[in-house]
């Protein structure tokens, strides 16, 4: 049986218990969850490392996914933009009933794997891509067909999943599985499996992005300060990163046209707009690299 789907003898008489109980031990059920994903450092890091070099080349992320863990998916894909201003078009969530899955549920659609493989040709996934399948169950269809379809086009492939044996840990090059085992309710895995896929999800994409320079010294020096609170960050950013006072990271800034990498290496490099785009190129983007070369 599917690990997700058992019902342990432990939740039995759930609905009997006293509120208290019952609440701690669905959170201690979320703190085993996070616990679970502890196995997958290993091959998260190698993933990571193959995943940089895809997206440096100009691929995209694809995430594959149905209900809870193509929910999941989107989230991440979502984050990415504001997060370390990378374009949306390269984040991309790919649900099993199209896009009105994401907020309601289309039953059955999750079997329909030939869907997974005609959706990935129609945005014309390629090998510089990364499809990342998600599946508490490890053997959505729609995952699996979609995994084995990338792999074949040589795009890389990771799975997340909470069961060990699940056929996606087979369709993918890696398998991020996290067994995370009986639910408090048996089967919902929105519950600790949904929580050990989300940690594993943000952890892979934000490793991913630093090793890609996307972040410096712990901030994300790529966001776009598009609302009056990013606006706020980026300024505070710029003014620790360089030692400067705000009215010279404020201005710094705004002439860097929002770019924090550029206007942190305008100011501790003491060079002109032009100057520091030049310094920043041949770092290949990286910050830290374009402040000591």
């Amino acid at each position: 049986m599917i690990p997700t789907e058992r019902a342990a003898a432990r939740y039995k008489g759930l609905e009997t218990w006293p509120v208290r109980d019952m609440v701690e031990a669905m959170l201690e059920g979320q703190v085993a969850a996070v616990a679970a994903t502890h196995g997958t450092a290993a091959p998260m890091a190698e993933a990571v490392e193959l995943a940089a070099g895809r997206l440096a080349r100009g691929g995209r992320l694809l995430y594959l996914g149905a209900g809870t863990s193509g929910r999941l998916g989107a989230i991440d894909a979502a984050e990415l933009p504001p997060t370390f201003g990378w374009p949306p078009e390269r984040a991309l969530s790919l649900m099993a009933g199209g896009q009105g899955a994401f907020v309601t549920a289309v039953e059955g659609a999750e079997d329909d794997g030939a869907a997974a493989v005609a959706v990935l040709d129609e945005i014309g996934m390629g090998a510089d891509d990364v499809v990342i399948g998600l599946a508490a169950s490890g053997r959505t269809p729609y995952v699996v067909e979609g995994l084995r379809h990338a792999r074949a086009a040589g795009a890389l492939t990771v799975a997340i999943g909470n069961a060990p044996e699940g056929p996606i840990g087979r369709e993918a090059q890696f398998y991020l599985v996290a067994d995370t085992g009986a639910e408090v309710i048996a089967g919902s895995t929105r519950m600790k499996a949904g929580t050990a896929q989300k940690a594993i999800l943000t952890c892979l994409s934000t490793a991913i992005f630093v090793r890609m320079g996307y972040v410096y010294r712990g901030r994300m020096v790529d966001m776009r300060p598009t609302n009056e609170k990013l606006q706020t960050r980026a300024l505070r950013m710029v003014a620790e990163l360089a030692d400067a006072p705000e009215a010279e990271a404020g201005a710094a800034l705004a002439e860097a046209e929002g770019s924090i990498k550029l206007a942190v290496v305008m100011l501790l490099l003491k060079l002109g707009r032009v100057e520091a785009e030049a310094k920043l190129a041949a770092a290949e983007g990286r910050l830290h690299i374009a402040l000591t070369a």
